[in-house]
């Protein structure tokens, strides 16, 4: 499948057709990784559940750096 670079804003970047996104399990909004390995480009879909599990434990973390800097000593 070949697809084209665009230009977007100031930036560029391609569009992924509908069945790629689908078989991919993700849709608009949905946050993906990016890796490059050996001059090749890999889209990892990211876990809701887990980026929803880092979210909560940064709330927890900004809510209680007080007590958790005490306990770290």
């Amino acid at each position: 499948m070949n697809v084209t670079i665009r230009k977007i804003g100031n930036s560029e970047g391609i569009i992924i057709p509908r069945e790629v996104l689908d078989r991919m399990g993700v849709k608009a909004g949905d946050e993906i990784r990016l890796e490059e390995t050996d001059g090749r480009l890999h889209l990892i879909p990211q876990d809701a559940d887990l980026a929803e599990q880092l979210k909560a434990a940064r709330l927890g973390m900004d809510k209680y750096r007080v007590a958790l800097r005490e306990l770290a000593k």
